[in-house]
């Protein structure tokens, strides 16, 4: 009978059970995501969230704890080096179940469990959503703030004895331009020039 026994054997044996939830907590630490059934979700859940608690105090005596558990020292290591700093200021909930629809062959439902903390998307998602504004008072016209052209700013007008000298340097460096080419105005060719085009 199984009164009062409240979690899920999973159809396996006890050492059969605890050496499957073992391989798939190392699993889910390595790779931070796993496609597994609901229930063995639900079931690694419970298992490989107190010893993500337990990572948060680096001691040799957690790293042991853990490692009874776990029977993998990469998987320890990656819990204590690279987890467990993201994790520090969470209380708790580190995985995230989603629900994936059924499997297939037998119709199983299938679900996937992730570390919250290692989810690229989702957080990039939470950074660039927009802070929520509340509005206070009522808005005179029907326009929103950001909706209004932009005002050209006026332009700077220039000092009266800069606008007439500028006409005085441009006759100076027209001058200088007509001795330079000899007094021809251009688009004119000389006679030689068009015969040699003609031929």
């Amino acid at each position: 009978m199984r009164h009062g026994k409240k979690f899920n054997h999973l159809s396996r044996k006890n050492a059969h059970r605890k050496s499957m939830l073992a391989n798939m907590a190392t699993s889910l630490i390595l790779h931070k995501r796993i496609t597994t059934t609901l229930a063995k979700a639900k079931a690694l859940r419970v298992y490989v969230e107190p010893l993500i608690t337990k990572s948060k105090e680096d001691t040799t005596h957690s790293r042991r704890v853990v490692f009874s558990h776990l029977q993998s020292k990469e998987a320890v290591t990656e819990l204590f080096r690279e987890i467990s700093i993201k994790v520090a200021d969470r209380p708790g909930g580190y995985t995230r179940i989603l629900k994936l629809g059924q499997r297939l062959g037998d119709n199983a439902e299938m679900a996937m469990i992730e570390l919250v903390d290692f989810n690229v998307n989702l957080l990039g998602e939470k950074e660039t959503a927009k802070a929520k504004t509340t509005r206070r008072g009522r808005r005179v016209t029907g326009k929103k703030k950001g909706d209004e052209a932009p005002v050209a700013a006026p332009a700077a007008e220039k000092p009266v004895a800069e606008v007439e000298a500028e006409p005085e340097a441009m006759t100076e460096e027209l001058a200088e331009a007509e001795e330079i080419s000899g007094d021809e105005t251009p688009g004119e060719e000389t006679e030689p020039e068009q015969e040699e085009k003609n031929s």
